[in-house]
Order: C-alpha cells, then sequence, then structure tokens
C-alpha cells in the first residue's frame, strides 16, 4: 500500500507539473520569478516525505471519529444523510468541511502552540503551486481531521468525502500558484489565488485575513476578508525558520514562536 500510494503521489505530482508550469510561464502574477525558486527542493522533498505521515495520522482520525460517530449520531440520521443523492452530498460535505477547515484555521493563527505549526507553511517567501505541499504534517493532520470529521461522524458517503478530498488538493494548488486572478462575480464565494495570496502577505493589513480554504463567503460572512485591487508586496513571517525539512520540521518544538497577531504575516 506504501508503494502504491507513492506511486500516486509521483502521478499526481506529474500531472500538477504539466498544468501549473505552463500556466505560470504564460501568466505569471510576480513576472520574472524562477521556476526553480527559492525552497523549490524542499518542497518537493515535502510532496513525498509528508504523504506517508498523513495518512497514517489521518487513518487513525478518521477510524476513531467513525467509531465516536456511531455511538453519538442516530442511526436514522446517519441513514438519511447516506441515502442523499450523490451530489447534494458533495456539496453538503463541501459546506461543512470548509466551514471546519475555516474555524480550525483561524485557530492556527490564534493559539501559539499551533501557530509554532503553522509558522512552517507561512515561511513561504515566493509563490507557486509547489509551495502549497510546505506544511507541517501535524499541522495537516489536525486541520483535516477537524475539517471532516462532522462528514465521516454524520455518515456521509466516501465518495463525496473523496470528491471533496480531490477538490480541495487541485484547489490548493491553484490558490498558491503564481497567477493572478479572481472568480469575477463569484469572488466573493469561492476563493481564488488572489484571495489566498492576501493571507500568504507580509503587509500587515494581511494577516489574520481569508482563512477558507475554498469558499470565500465564510470570510465574507464572519468579518475577515480582505481582497484589495491591489496585490500584495511581499510573502513570509518576521520569524526566522530553517531552510531545511528536517529543520522545519523540529523548528515548532525549538522555537517559543509567537502568535501570528503581534509579529508574523
Amino acid at each position: 500500500m506504501g508503494f502504491l500510494a507513492e506511486l500516486l503521489d509521483f502521478r499526481l505530482f506529474l500531472v500538477a507539473a504539466f498544468v501549473f508550469i505552463p500556466l505560470e510561464r504564460l501568466f505569471a502574477a510576480k513576472k520574472g520569478q524562477k521556476l526553480l525558486r527559492r525552497g523549490w527542493a524542499n518542497d518537493l522533498f515535502y510532496v513525498f516525505a509528508n504523504g506517508i505521515v498523513i495518512r497514517l495520522g489521518l487513518l487513525v482520525a478518521v477510524l476513531a471519529i467513525m467509531a465516536l460517530g456511531a455511538l453519538i449520531v442516530p442511526t436514522g440520521l446517519r441513514e438519511a444523510i447516506a441515502s442523499q443523492p450523490l451530489w447534494l452530498q458533495v456539496v453538503e460535505v463541501l459546506l461543512l468541511a470548509d466551514l471546519g477547515f475555516y474555524l480550525a484555521h483561524r485557530a492556527f493563527h490564534a493559539v501559539p502552540a499551533l501557530w509554532r505549526l503553522h509558522a512552517i507553511h507561512h515561511s513561504i517567501e515566493e509563490m507557486d503551486w509547489l509551495a502549497a505541499a510546505r506544511v507541517h504534517p501535524i499541522d495537516q493532520i489536525l486541520t483535516k481531521s477537524i475539517s471532516l470529521l462532522p462528514c465521516f461522524a454524520l455518515g456521509f458517503s466516501p465518495w463525496a468525502i473523496g470528491a471533496f478530498a480531490l477538490l480541495y488538493h487541485w484547489h490548493s494548488l491553484l490558490l498558491h500558484s503564481n497567477l493572478s486572478f479572481r472568480f469575477g462575480p463569484l469572488q466573493r464565494l469561492i476563493a481564488s489565488p488572489d484571495f489566498h495570496h492576501w493571507h500568504h502577505a507580509r503587509d500587515r493589513e494581511g494577516w489574520d485575513r481569508n482563512f477558507a480554504g475554498q469558499l470565500a463567503f465564510w470570510d465574507f460572512l464572519f468579518g475577515t476578508a480582505y481582497l484589495p485591487e491591489r496585490r500584495p508586496r511581499a510573502f513570509g513571517i518576521a520569524e526566522p525558520v530553517p531552510a531545511s525539512y528536517g529543520g522545519q520540521l523540529l523548528h515548532p518544538f525549538r522555537s517559543p514562536g509567537s502568535a501570528a497577531v503581534p509579529e508574523n504575516g
């Protein structure tokens, strides 16, 4: 299973590279940014090194959530949810999971111990599709577990949850890509690269904004949206973070860190 999972990761990586590299060359938000920009090798290592750890962590979390859901959630409710059309379940999973992601993401910015993990992701200084992979595995496991908790507990179809997971993966690559566009009249509904780039901005006005993963309207609803016409001047955080995968993996436990609001974008 481990070999098959790694093979799937490699195939997905190749497809993503064939899609996003040409797009970023043709429609770059930051003109002149190198293909092999700073930290690219480290982020490439994340693509494969994080996979097995995150899958094992999520497997344990999902099994626990499903067992707990079977005890707490009435069987009739679980059966009613599972009997819905697949397309409706996908929509409901998207709403539930993205709300969970929004709340978990805000917590990772507000709680110092969680921010020390999340700061690894915010250490990105040049945005591109590959940068989406730079996430501490504990951060990823906790965030995904929280966002998917109600979906598994309520008995949604694995196919609906799988469809959401696929959407999340590709949308995350798009949000971090070196592309600049919005979704026109839907920009207050769907998160775009411009929307998410402000979440990574070093500009003070962009700090603690735009937490949603897929649905920007959560930020507009809760008053955390920020989407001016101009683009951020720079990305990253003030806190120094090691350049290597191993150093970044251990950094949250070696550094006292700080909350996102005072010093970090």
